[in-house]
């Protein structure tokens, strides 16, 4: 049976995805989708999404995903349900495993199988996902202005989201589970300079508290005294971290030590000819849709820039030829 030859073959989906599909199909590059388990990314388990541009009355995260993938299906995009589980890139024609089953190759490879934000396990709150539970204090701290809430998290990221949470609800408990913070000491300085943070170190959370809609407090643990506490909050905000969705590439790909692919500054590029990433699975600082779906765009006329190149190259044409003529 003939292996199916691709152009431009992208990984996950998700605003990284949709965008880098939307601008290779307007290129022509035909490209193919293969969604992962996960068809939308981390926004479909959202709600309300009121920061990214074009939607004044907000809108929710999965049918945001729906209108991106409605439109790059309407620019030629082919999008299929499957996940990678392997890749060889040693040759120019990547070949790439779709479900332990089928093989394909590709001229061009866009990743963008994302991140996925650690949790802390409890089945209360993945219950409250979305409800008063967020893994994203810039994504949704505005819905819980004047309110108090409580975030999980020792390191620089964690004292970041708090001081932002800060300015915008009453009070924030920032929950420590040790007797001392991970983060750097002008983070650690900015999070108890700030008045409406109160720190409660050696604390961890048995349980997200609810009315069966929304969370209404927490219930606490100090693992020092082994003392009970409860909580009244709104919101919780876990802030221990992210986990790229690189596995599959480890070995393959230049990677950070957490795990996020490495791309040359100022493009998409990989380490790999012909292989670019966008969105999450590269970027552990901004996490953000928007800026998922700006290197998408940049991914995918990077694929488009490369192919040109080649072709010229393959042809015996130069750029200053190719100009003359």
């Amino acid at each position: 049976m003939e292996t199916e030859h691709i152009k431009c073959l992208i990984i996950g989906s998700g605003p990284a995805g949709y965008t880098a599909a939307i601008y290779a199909a307007r290129a022509g590059l035909n490209p193919v989708m293969y969604t992962g388990m996960n068809p939308g990314g981390q926004l479909t388990q959202t709600t309300e999404v009121e920061n990214f541009p074009g939607y004044p009355n907000g809108i929710l995260g999965p049918d945001m995903m729906e209108d991106f993938r409605a439109q790059a299906i309407r620019f030629g995009t082919d999008i299929r349900f499957g996940y990678v589980s392997a890749v060889n890139f040693d040759n120019e024609l990547h070949q790439v495993t779709i479900d332990n089953k089928t093989t394909v190759t590709a001229d061009t490879v866009i990743i963008s199988t994302g991140a996925s934000a650690k949790w802390l396990g409890l089945e209360s709150e993945a219950r409250y996902n979305g409800f008063g539970v967020s893994g994203c204090a810039v994504c949704d701290g505005y819905f819980f202005r004047g309110q108090n809430v409580a975030l999980v998290g020792a390191g620089d990221t964690a004292a970041e989201e708090a001081t932002y949470l800060a300015k915008l609800v009453n009070k924030v408990y920032m929950l420590v589970r040790r007797d001392e913070f991970r983060a750097s000491k002008a983070m650690i300085d900015r999070v108890r300079n700030t008045p409406n943070i109160e720190i409660l170190y050696n604390t961890e959370v048995l349980e997200v508290l609810g009315d069966g809609v929304n969370v209404t407090g927490l219930s606490l643990l100090n693992n020092l005294t082994q003392r009970p506490l409860e909580i009244v909050v709104t919101g919780l905000f876990v802030a221990i971290g992210h986990q790229p969705n690189t596995g599959i590439f480890r070995g393959t790909l230049d990677m950070d030590e957490t795990g996020y692919i490495k791309t040359i500054p100022g493009t998409t590029h990989t380490n790999i000819p012909g292989v670019f990433c966008a969105g999450d699975a590269q970027d552990h600082i901004y996490r953000q849709a928007i800026t998922a779906a700006g290197t998408g765009c940049m991914a995918a006329l990077d694929a488009e820039r490369y192919l040109a190149a080649r072709e010229a190259s393959a042809t015996g044409i130069t750029k200053t030829e190719s100009l003359v003529n």
